[in-house]
């Protein structure tokens, strides 16, 4: 690899750091105001949800809905009905392996 490449990978890494670093060292050991927490305390679920959804729904540049979105779906309705996310993934696995073995 080239001197240029890994200076690129080197800034990136201390840019993303410094990104890392800047909501500690700004706020210290102050506490948030409500507000902001309820925000950051919904920040992950949304972000959840979003990866899921792209990962679903998403083939490539377009939407496309196949057997890995009824994985998916078998999976969050297992975890929904209060089932372990152990036997989930091994259903949305099995529904998913099951689909595409049927064409």
């Amino acid at each position: 690899m080239s001197t240029e490449l890994w200076l690129v990978i080197a800034g990136c890494a201390a840019v993303t750091a410094i990104i890392k670093a800047a909501g500690p060292v700004a706020l210290g050991g102050r506490e948030l105001p409500p507000r902001a927490a309820g925000v950051i305390g919904l920040m992950a679920p949304a972000l959840l949800a979003a990866l899921i959804v792209t990962q679903a729904l998403a083939d490539g540049s377009r939407l496309h809905v196949g057997a890995d979105t009824a994985g998916v779906a078998v999976a969050g309705l297992v975890a929904w009905r209060g089932g372990s996310v152990l036997p989930a993934v091994a259903l949305a696995v099995v529904v998913t392996a099951g689909l595409r073995a049927l064409g």
